[in-house]
């Protein structure tokens, strides 16, 4: 079996990381029918199930406060039990789509825990790039994920940012962290909501490889407030070829 392509999508908040890793998913879907394909959402907001119409039952952190809870009462024989079987939960937890399958990490809630939480996120990437042909990560926020090394095995790392200074110092830092923290094979950057494509020229990547703009698409939007899902966005979204565009510089399709 070939090694799973795993594709990490970061930046700043609010620039639109979950509409594209939403759209990745879509896109490979639909190119690779016969493909396995893995969705991680990694965000604690847990925006990529509403962006794919999943609907999340049980996620990686229900596993991890099970084990807390068995530890904190002094049930370790069921902690180590539970252990033992975490493997199985974490398959458990994957939810079965039409075309993929899709795993939410959750949001841990007590202090200190976040540890865990991402010794459990890397070891998931891990075993399940294993079972799938395409693992696409919606990543965190900021740079947090990849500074505690939770990204740690990649094999693209697509860095989004909207036509600011301060989306772009983002994606920098990423970038610069992710050099000495993560094992990539290609990373570059995709701006989204720009406005007008001559604003690109003022727009300095420095060493990041440019991948395409996506325009502000107003089929998104509605779709974003009717609640609808971006699996069912028409082909001629400009999110669509704008991420199109990227995998295919990036070769992944």
């Amino acid at each position: 079996m070939r090694e799973a392509k795993i594709i990490a999508v970061a930046g700043k908040g609010g620039v639109g990381k979950t509409s594209v890793s939403a759209m990745i998913v879509r896109i490979l879907t639909r190119k690779y029918p016969d493909a396995r394909i893995l969705a991680i959402d990694a965000d604690p907001a847990v925006g990529l199930a509403t962006a794919l119409g999943v609907t999340v039952e049980s996620t990686m952190d229900d596993i991890r406060k099970a084990i807390v809870e068995n530890v904190q009462k002094g049930q370790k024989k069921e902690a180590v039990e539970c252990l033992g079987e975490a493997r199985n939960l974490m398959f458990d937890a994957l939810k079965e789509q039409e075309g993929f399958a899709f795993l939410a990490i959750g949001r841990p809630e007590a202090a200190g825990c976040y540890c865990a939480v991402n010794a459990y996120l890397k070891e998931v990437i891990t075993m399940m790039a294993e079972q799938f042909d395409y693992v696409v990560i919606d990543g965190e926020a900021g740079i947090e994920q990849i500074n505690r090394r939770v990204m740690e095995r990649v094999t693209h790392l697509i860095l989004i940012t909207d036509p600011s200074q301060k989306g772009l110092q983002v994606i920098k830092t990423i970038k610069k962290v992710a050099d000495e923290l993560v094992m990539y094979e290609a990373c570059g950057a995709l701006v989204n909501r720009l406005p007008d494509t001559e604003m690109l020229r003022f727009l300095d990547f420095e060493k990041i490889p440019f991948l395409g703009s996506i325009g502000q698409d107003s089929s998104l939007t509605e779709f974003d407030l009717k609640g609808e899902n971006i699996l069912d966005l028409p082909d001629s979204s400009l999110l669509a070829a704008g991420v199109g565009e990227a995998l295919e510089k990036l070769h992944i399709v």
